[in-house]
């Protein structure tokens, strides 16, 4: 369909770490599949959209990510329950994971925004959202 997102994709310092993030939140919690899977990438794909994360050239890797930079800020996802976000945040603290914005969570994004937000291993930020009472 026009103007309907195809893919995204985001270059990472170490696809090892990026895999065991991304693999369990998108297969485990969102239900992607992987598509693809090569030596310096793989994509997760969901209906028509995908996501890619590729290993960035060592070359490139002095400079380290910063999305407060020019460039993409995060990546938001779609929940249908509260139940979802309080367990996701629980199954994030136990691995680990930095939650951002905690003295506001839940409600960080205001008072009618249910979500989470986190950082994954390069510290992109990912947002999980409540999109129906």
């Amino acid at each position: 369909m026009n103007g309907t997102l195809h893919h995204v994709e985001i270059y990472v310092s170490d696809l090892n770490k990026t895999i065991a993030f991304w693999k369990w939140l998108l297969t485990e919690k969102f239900s992607y599949v992987i598509t693809q899977k090569w030596d310096f990438g793989i994509s997760f794909s969901l209906g028509d959209t995908y996501l890619v994360f590729v290993q960035t050239e060592e070359k490139y890797l002095k400079q380290s990510f910063n999305r407060k930079n020019t460039g993409l800020n995060h990546l938001a996802f779609h929940s249908d329950s509260k139940e979802f976000i309080d367990d996701l945040t629980l199954e994030l603290k136990g691995k680990g994971v930095n939650i951002l914005y905690p003295d506001k969570h839940p409600y960080a994004g205001g008072e009618d925004y249910y979500a989470v937000f986190f950082e994954d291993p390069d510290r992109f930020k990912v947002e999980v959202v409540l999109t129906e009472n």
